[in-house]
């Protein structure tokens, strides 16, 4: 009874308005770190469902040549990106001797958008329930991490709103924690990061389709048809004056969305799920994460890449 009533409570808070991302997540870490949640898998399939909401929502606060932009540029470095991060993970899989399917899955998930790539994949390579709650516990883990730490590192270094959204984009595994690291740094910072990383996000579709081939499989391919729906909402942002009353509450209830996200990944994140994860496959996940993030942030930082 204590633990649903915790529950409740904390999600009210994170809905309220008054919940930044990152206490919403904390909140829900230290929630799941504690008790067992009463709401586990309607927690797990809301917080799927109100990520893509929320993503759409935030398109009506954006101006569709800034995500054209954004997009276009970030193009080069997305693609680039994502053939070094597969192949150093499968090095590092194969260094670590993790098993293949969850080394492929943890090195997708860190090269696309973490959850969303790995649930994307997971069938098309025939991965067992452990398999994918040991990437998906990885991901969700560095994740945390990220967003609590990566503004702290920003704004310690000086980065712009610009670099600091790419930064984000390129490094951070899942679009929520990129969204939620992002605002917290800013709102150009925001547009930036978001951008770029849902058109990260795109290469779902290119790496699923490509898997399927080569394995010769036959898997349904989960298509991420809400990024189609956020670059819809910046057109009306862009051209439809007539709602134009109605796209800033529209924005504010998507960061809000996001921020109950946020916390619904935090509290499932258990002592068990850390445990079920195991060492390899978790410093496989946070070696490669550390190269990416390293990699990136020094290349941002030397002029190297940029919008």
């Amino acid at each position: 009874m204590i633990p649903r009533l915790l529950f409740l409570l904390a999600l009210a808070f994170a809905a309220s308005g008054y919940a930044s991302p990152p206490v919403a997540l904390a909140i829900g870490l230290v929630f799941g770190l504690i008790f067992t949640s009463p709401f586990a898998e309607p927690a797990r399939k809301a917080s799927r469902l109100l990520l893509q909401a929320s993503v759409v929502g935030l398109g009506f606060g954006m101006n569709l040549h800034q995500v054209v932009h954004a997009g276009r540029s970030g193009f080069l470095y997305t693609m680039l990106g994502i053939a070094f991060t597969m192949t150093a993970g499968m090095g590092l899989g194969t260094l670590l001797k993790v098993q293949r399917t969850p080394a492929y899955l943890i090195s997708t998930g860190t090269a696309i958008c973490g959850g969303s790539a790995i649930a994307a994949v997971g069938p098309v390579v025939g991965a067992t329930g452990e398999e994918m709650a040991v990437s998906l516990g990885t991901v969700f883990v560095l994740n945390s991490v990220a967003l609590l730490i990566f503004p702290v590192i920003g704004i310690s270094l000086k980065l712009t709103q610009e670099q600091f959204g790419l930064w984000a984009a390129l490094a951070i595994h899942d679009t929520s924690s990129v969204v939620g690291a992002a605002a917290k740094y800013g709102a150009v910072a925001l547009a930036v990061g978001t951008t770029v990383k849902l058109a990260r996000a795109l290469w779902i579709v290119p790496v699923t389709l490509g898997t399927a081939l080569v394995r010769g499989t036959k898997a349904k391919i989960h298509w991420p048809w809400f990024i189609a729906l956020f670059c819809l909402a910046a057109v009306c942002n862009t051209y439809l004056s007539a709602g134009a009353a109605l796209y800033p509450w529209l924005s504010k209830a998507a960061r809000i969305g996001m921020t109950v996200t946020l916390f619904l990944i935090g509290s499932s994140i258990s002592v068990a799920m850390l445990k079920r994860v195991g060492h390899r496959p978790l410093l496989q996940g946070v070696l490669l994460w550390l190269l990416v993030s390293m990699t990136s942030l020094w290349l941002i930082r030397s002029g190297w890449i940029g919008l």
